[in-house]
């Protein structure tokens, strides 16, 4: 349970090894944002599910993505386990007890949760060719098919509106290139084989309606606890552009339509990026950027980011500089690359 406004997240220990005092995160600092960093099997599952399992307890609702499979069993309370109680005690953690987290499961197949869906407008050019790994005039033509569509207010819904859309411009492509520059049969023709491509991942399931409202990811339970959602990206992870793209949507979905509120008693919304470095591995110059810029001022509506990565240095310099609340594991620091990511942690 939380304590006075803080969330417990751990003891110190002294340098004989014994327990020194209990760590808390203060719910009026979660917004900050935060990263959670270490080497594989450090425990940087278990720290997320403490956060996860303490944001709830305080009401607070949270989005995590679920990347292995392991985060899912927040959902059931845990078999009674004597070493699990024994440590409890060794820490001091009088609180300890095995109950359930009020869940709800999402999918973007619609097969292991509910279905996510959201519109090929509402997703935009910018992240619509990062998802499609377009090149830059790929990208400007996306860009005169979105202008075309709003100009002559045509509805882009799913990949068959767009589809349909990039045959009518393939067809008017002289008329069109009058106005907005040269738009060739070529570059249409590379994002429509594009398209197919992301059909073929299982995208198409993604867009078309209804499509997600923000509210249904920031409700609370009858007895006042948030709501955990949880997305299933075991089989998402095998398209890591559509699960970085998705994330990144989803943020600045909650950027876009939530009110100011500046600093309140604790977050309205707490979202955790797990394999933060899919988001930037190969990334265009403006989407990191971009998240740069939603990392910063989605702290006045509310929202906590917390990125969970191996290697600090997974996320650029801009975006971790926002990251006031840090929890690190053990980092390897074998190599000067290494060296330089615990200091950078730190």
């Amino acid at each position: 349970m939380p304590d006075e406004g803080r969330i417990f997240i751990g003891t110190s220990r002294h340098t004989d090894d014994s327990p020194g005092e209990r760590q808390y995160l203060a719910l009026k600092y979660a917004n900050r944002h935060g990263l959670v960093t270490g080497a594989t099997g450090t425990g940087k599952t278990v720290s997320l599910q403490i956060l996860a399992e303490g944001f709830s307890q305080a009401g607070v609702p949270v989005f995590a993505a679920d990347v292995k499979g392991d985060l899912a069993g927040i959902s059931m309370p845990g078999q009674p386990d004597e070493r699990l109680g024994k440590r409890a005690s060794e820490i001091g953690y009088s609180e300890y007890r095995l109950e359930a987290c009020p869940t709800v499961f999402w999918d973007l197949f619609g097969v292991e949760g509910h279905p996510i869906r959201t519109t090929v407008s509402e997703m935009g050019p910018l992240l619509l060719a990062r998802l499609m790994d377009l090149n830059a005039t790929q990208e400007g033509v996306l860009n005169i098919a979105f202008k075309l569509a709003d100009e002559e207010k045509l509805l882009l819904l799913d990949l068959k509106d767009l589809q349909a859309l990039l045959a009518e411009i393939a067809g008017r492509s002289q008329e069109i290139s009058g106005r907005y520059g040269n738009v060739s049969k070529a570059s249409v023709g590379a994002i429509q084989r594009q398209l197919l491509v992301l059909e073929q991942q299982g995208g198409a399931g993604f867009f078309g309606e209804p499509a997600l409202e923000i509210a249904e990811i920031m409700r609370t339970a009858r007895d006042g606890r948030g709501i955990v959602n949880i997305l299933a990206a075991d089989r998402l992870m095998q398209s890591p552009r559509l699960y970085s793209t998705f994330l990144l949507w989803l943020l600045s979905e909650l950027f876009e339509d939530l009110p100011e509120v500046g600093d309140p008693e604790k977050p309205r919304l707490v979202f955790f990026f797990d394999e933060a470095h899919l988001l930037f591995d190969e990334a265009p110059k403006a989407l990191p950027e971009k998240v740069e810029q939603v990392v910063k001022l989605i702290r006045s509506k509310g929202v906590g980011v917390y990125f969970v990565t191996q290697n600090p240095l997974d996320v650029p310099d801009g975006v971790l500089a926002q990251l006031g609340n840090r929890i690190q594991h053990a980092l390897r620091a074998y190599t000067p690359r290494e060296q330089k990511a615990v200091k950078t942690a730190a």
